[in-house]
């Protein structure tokens, strides 16, 4: 299974030395230890659902959305969903952080998750790095590696 971890962002502004996105980098590159991962930023969600459209695999896309009115998992639960996905032959996986005035109805028809970290309102940049960092310490719960303690 290869893990995309994507984000709506008109304007790219911010350098990329950017201490959150640092941060993202990192975790994604250790996650990628386990499961091909990458990050990707589209200029509208319409760019991100006809990226899901060219992929040429034999299985379609997974999508899972992140939005504050999504369903809450712990990271175990979390880390069991993703379990899942890869068990049962899920070739791409793409998360995606959505644009800031929310994701519209086609495409929250089109996840299979609409995933939330709470009912907060988090700068992209710092949901990228919490989002990245989510996506190894699943992937070290799997792998029954020591990272994720229990709490």
């Amino acid at each position: 299974m290869k893990i995309v971890l994507a984000a709506i962002s008109p304007t790219r502004t911010r350098a990329k030395s950017d201490a959150a996105a640092t941060l993202a980098t990192d975790y994604l590159a250790r996650a990628a230890r386990y499961v091909p991962c990458k990050s990707q930023h589209h200029a509208s969600e319409a760019d991100l659902l006809a990226s899901l459209d060219r992929q040429s695999i034999r299985t379609a896309p997974v999508l899972i959305l992140l939005d504050s009115h999504g369903k809450q998992l712990s990271s175990e639960e979390f880390a069991a969903h993703l379990g899942r996905l890869r068990d049962s032959g899920t070739q791409s996986l793409i998360l995606a952080i959505g644009p800031a005035d929310g994701w519209t109805t086609a495409a929250r028809t089109r996840a299979s998750l609409i995933l939330s970290f709470g009912p907060i309102t988090l700068p992209h940049e710092l949901a990228r790095a919490v989002l990245a960092e989510q996506i190894y310490r699943a992937l070290t719960i799997l792998a029954n590696h020591p990272y994720h303690s229990g709490h």
